[in-house]
């Protein structure tokens, strides 16, 4: 479904990324894992169009993505899901998740974005309890749940998620990536940046590892976790 070649990327003269090579299969969970500083971010907003890059490629479902407006990348059906939630603070629940669905707006569609709607309370019930509440207000993992329902609400094929577990109670970073697993389960494939390496590489199936700007190595993900030499040298106790 995606595939990156020679990505290079860069914050005004200091390289972030050299020549960066992945492939996301369609219906699969690929982990991006790394330590801070490592480019995890960088490459998520390249794919997204938040940063342009002059040099390699990126290719979604067999069209050339790298020179698209974030916009233009979402109407092709790749959300990312941004690390620190930034949600819209004094905005409802229920008006951020409609401004998910922004590029889906017209009087024609009003009854299947409803839908859509019911769909994410459905999966995060919660929120369907706190809709008229300030987003603000919502606990830190309930703030996660509303970016990832946000997300949700365009429709996404490839659905990038950057940190989802930052700042978060280990139980509640257990039924975020419960919620992930469901998400693929139920057909999205999904990118998955992410620090806590160990269980990101559980929930995938193909993971690397970036180590400062550079592909430090690649596999599926239970022989990444099985191999004491990678998880020493790249990914920690």
């Amino acid at each position: 479904m995606l595939e990156v070649r020679n990505l290079e990327a860069f914050y005004g003269s200091l390289q972030a990324l050299y020549r960066i090579a992945i492939e996301v299969p369609r219906g699969k969970i690929v982990s991006i894992v790394g330590s801070n500083g490592a480019g995890k971010s960088s490459l998520l907003k390249c794919i997204s169009g938040l940063i342009k890059s002059k040099k390699g490629s990126i290719r979604f479902e067999g069209y050339e993505t790298l020179h698209l407006s974030a916009n233009a990348v979402v109407k092709r059906g790749i959300c990312l899901v941004p690390e620190g939630r930034q949600i819209f603070a004094n905005l409802s629940v229920e008006d951020n998740l409609l401004l998910g669905a922004y590029l889906r707006f017209s009087k024609q569609n009003k009854a299947h974005i409803r839908t859509s709607l019911e769909e994410v309370f459905d999966q995060f019930p919660r929120l369907k309890e706190r809709k008229y509440q300030l987003a603000g207000t919502l606990s830190g993992g309930e703030q996660q749940m509303l970016s990832i329902g946000r997300a949700l609400m365009a429709e996404p094929k490839l659905l990038m998620l950057d940190e989802p577990s930052l700042g978060l109670a280990p139980i509640i970073v257990d039924e975020i990536f419960n919620k992930i697993a469901l998400m693929n389960q139920a057909g999205t494939t999904i990118l998955l940046v992410e620090q806590n390496a160990s269980q990101a590489l559980a929930l995938s199936h193909y993971g690397y590892v970036l180590e400062t700007g550079h592909l430090a190595t690649e596999g599926p993900s239970d022989i990444l976790l099985s191999d004491h030499s990678i998880i020493s040298a790249y990914l920690g106790d």
